[in-house]
């Protein structure tokens, strides 16, 4: 069975990280997460590479 979070859930998600962190922190803290998925990805693509080699 699949989770999805939609759209209702982005935005409670949003507005909770807005409370805890406050509005100045939010543009590093997506930067680093951009960043860190951007690795996790391109190690499953690594990961995959090599499994089909």
């Amino acid at each position: 069975m699949t989770m999805s979070i939609g759209f209702p859930g982005l935005i409670l998600i949003l507005l909770v990280a807005l409370v805890i962190f406050g509005p100045s922190k939010l543009p590093e803290i997506g930067k680093a997460f951009g960043s860190s998925l951007k690795e996790f990805k391109k190690a499953v693509q690594g990961i995959n590479d090599d499994t089909t080699k």
